[in-house]
């Protein structure tokens, strides 16, 4: 098992590692110890299939490949190349394909894509959070705010990945609201200083945007 996951790695930094939207090596990193964190504190889920999900789970991301559908043929194809259990992968593609916020998806399939899902979030809150937030608006042009743009709701997986936004307002369409949306209670722990963390950094950047010295 050691070998598959010394193996993932490799994998991971030779299609990422120089990544500049915030999808790094190091936030995989992240995920995956903050995963391992979570399942140990938990005292649940298989540690082999958490850790390889979090190591794994940006290799379909269609915003990282130039279609969703050729990140899903390069993570499989990878499973073959390297001989992976056929019953492993198809937990860990269960758990990939479940949790990301655009998926829409309230019922996880297993307790390893609640933990997953869990240490990808933490990694979008907090000053992590916000500076990964701020790398991947400058990456898509977005501009940093836009006061007269209304906070959009309810939108589809292509609205919220293409529509008229700015980096200010992903907090609103997606950051702050992680925190009421996470699975277990060592997330919700670890939550609650990056949530309010978020929401003073919010109050100074008003202040300084409209100059109330």
């Amino acid at each position: 098992m050691i070998h598959y996951i010394q193996r993932a790695e490799l994998f991971v930094k030779e299609q990422l590692g120089k990544d500049s939207s915030g999808h790094d090596w190091n936030h995989i990193d992240r995920v995956r110890k903050l995963a391992l964190h979570i399942a140990r504190n938990e005292q649940r889920g298989d540690l082999f299939i958490v850790e390889m999900a979090a190591l794994l789970h940006d290799i379909p991301d269609g915003k990282l490949n130039e279609t969703e559908e050729a990140g899903w043929r390069k993570l499989r194809n990878w499973f073959e190349s390297e001989g992976f259990p056929v019953e492993s992968s198809k937990k860990i593609e269960d758990i990939i394909s479940t949790i990301s916020f655009s998926s829409g998806h309230a019922d996880l399939p297993t307790v390893e894509a609640e933990i997953v899902q869990d240490a990808d979030r933490l990694d979008a809150i907090g000053a992590i959070g916000i500076a990964r937030t701020f790398a991947y608006g400058g990456k898509k042009g977005h501009l940093m705010y836009n006061p007269d743009l209304p906070v959009r709701e309810n939108m589809t997986k292509e609205e919220y990945r293409s529509g008229n936004s700015s980096t200010i307002h992903h907090f609103y369409e997606k950051l702050l609201k992680l925190k009421a949306m996470l699975n277990t209670e060592s997330a919700k722990q670890i939550a609650v200083e990056r949530h309010d963390y978020m929401k003073n950094f919010l109050e100074q950047f008003y202040k300084e945007w409209d100059v109330r010295l």
